[in-house]
């Protein structure tokens, strides 16, 4: 069934992207992205994303939604993260004290074609590694790392019963010592540290919600 999907959107049909005659203005679609926001912010929030092209792209999720929505998808439609960039992950402390890394914003996710995810994110390591200096060639070396790992993932899972991929996750403690880099590693650690530190249930609970009498 997969092969015939691809038979619909072959991988070649991915490689190029022409803008639509019609294509919204993206200052337009930014502006009505910020409709039902605090008004006050919204200022502050264009001078962020003014700072990079990478900070424009973080804040123009609408955007990428409006321009993939004239691509080829295969049809398989999941409920996808909506703005899938490599910032929008993060380290989770675990019941068993473990920590793992997943998807940390969720505040526009929607049901999508699977291929918008996975293009979002290739894309934010291509922007993110020109931002920091990297070179063309490394940078196309992040954003196929990012697809294969993805593609790799995905074959391991479908050869998995459903309840171990519910149980799937990515250990950071491991995943940290697998960096090739000492510095990275180094970096790495102080972070996982600082987010062991930090408990889900004494820190987001307050904040979550609210007392209303002593009764049930």
């Amino acid at each position: 069934m997969g092969k015939r999907l691809r038979d619909k959107a072959p991988l070649e049909s991915h490689a190029i992207w022409r803008p639509a005659h019609d294509r919204p203005d993206p200052l337009h679609l930014l502006v009505k992205s910020s409709k039902g926001r605090i008004s006050k912010l919204v200022p502050i929030r264009y001078g962020r994303m003014m700072q990079s092209p990478f900070t424009f792209y973080r804040g123009t999720a609408l955007n990428m939604a409006a321009d993939l929505a004239r691509t080829p998808v295969s049809g398989q439609r999941v409920q996808a993260c909506g703005d899938c960039h490599l910032c929008n992950f993060g380290g989770f402390a675990t019941p068993e004290r473990r920590v793992i890394l997943d998807i940390n914003d969720l505040d526009e996710t929607l049901p999508a074609p699977w291929e918008w995810d996975v293009k979002r994110l290739a894309a934010s390591f291509v922007l993110a590694g020109r931002h920091n200096g990297h070179s063309e060639g490394d940078v196309r070396d992040a954003a196929r790392a990012c697809v294969r790992s993805y593609r790799k993932s995905m074959a391991d899972f479908s050869q998995m019963r459903v309840l171990d991929i519910w149980y799937s996750s990515t250990d950071l403690d491991q995943l940290i010592a697998s960096f090739p880099d000492k510095e990275a590693r180094q970096r790495g650690r102080r972070r996982l540290e600082k987010a062991r530190r930090r408990c889900v249930v004494e820190h987001d609970f307050p904040q979550m919600v609210t007392s209303a009498g002593a009764g049930p």
